[in-house]
């Protein structure tokens, strides 16, 4: 559960060091969680290098992925998972799928988002990060990958790396043991980073007459945008256990070679 600092990825974290149950902890440098990798530069980033990373998977659309394409280190595989699919394949993009373009727009972000309208959306997303086939191939994916020895030091990433990748690192290190409180403050933990990615954009938005209060439901994570997902998760299937084994389709010893793998 520890950032790492002056890299060339954005909001990078490992999630070695996350207590769990037990007094047990997550391996360090098995499973790491970042924004997208358009800037990695190994040669200029020894931090990233030493990482060793392995594997890659991309949570992000086509249109994400085409705009700001990975840098993917030499020998690593990449995995393209595009959570939101589903959603896209409706109509219409999501909003965690195109936060530069409504906040360069503070009309265009008060009548689409203003009034409560930017939570209940991202409520919408979270809850079809469970209840999605694309979310869920996407997050049995990174299960699967990270219950495989062969996987090697694992990178999951969506665009900022709070929403999409937010609900991988909760699915993960609950099914490792760890307690609701340390599940919020993971995901509430890249708030700093986030922000500080952003403060341009922000202040660009709130200088042009955005709302302020919309531009921090757009970029930062609040706890209800977790519990939207929780609770689907709670509705649907019950537990978190039953959502990845009849939601996600993991079976349990995929689980217990997760377990054995990342937990010391």
């Amino acid at each position: 559960m520890t950032a790492t600092s002056s890299t060339t990825v954005a909001n990078l974290r490992d999630l070695g060091g996350t207590p769990l149950s037990g007094g047990r902890t997550v391996r360090r440098g098995l499973v790491l969680r970042s924004g997208q990798l358009d800037r990695l530069d190994l040669g200029a980033d020894p931090v990233v290098a030493a990482l060793g990373i392995r594997t890659i998977i991309d949570f992000r659309t086509d249109v994400e992925r085409g705009e700001h394409p990975d840098r993917v280190p030499e020998g690593a595989r990449l995995l393209v998972q595009d959570v939101l699919a589903d959603k896209v394949s409706s109509g219409r993009l999501p909003v965690a799928a195109q936060l530069k373009d409504i906040l360069a727009d503070p009309i265009r972000a008060e009548e689409q988002l203003g009034a409560g309208r930017a939570e209940a959306l991202f409520g919408d997303i979270y809850r079809s990060f469970v209840s999605s086939a694309s979310g869920q191939a996407a997050y049995r994916t990174l299960l699967t990958e990270l219950a495989d020895p062969e996987s090697g030091p694992l990178l999951f990433h969506c665009t900022a790396g709070k929403d999409r990748t937010g609900w991988g690192a909760t699915v993960v290190l609950a099914l490792l043991g760890a307690d609701e409180e340390t599940l919020m403050a993971e995901y509430l933990s890249v708030n700093p980073a986030v922000r500080q990615a952003f403060a341009p954009m922000i202040e660009g938005f709130t200088a042009a007459g955005g709302n302020p209060d919309i531009a921090l439901a757009l970029i930062g994570v609040v706890p209800g945008y977790l519990q939207a997902a929780l609770d689907e998760v709670g509705t649907r299937y019950g537990s978190m256990e039953k959502y990845v084994r009849e939601g996600l389709g993991v079976p349990d010893e995929t689980v217990d070679a997760l377990r054995a793998r990342l937990a010391a």
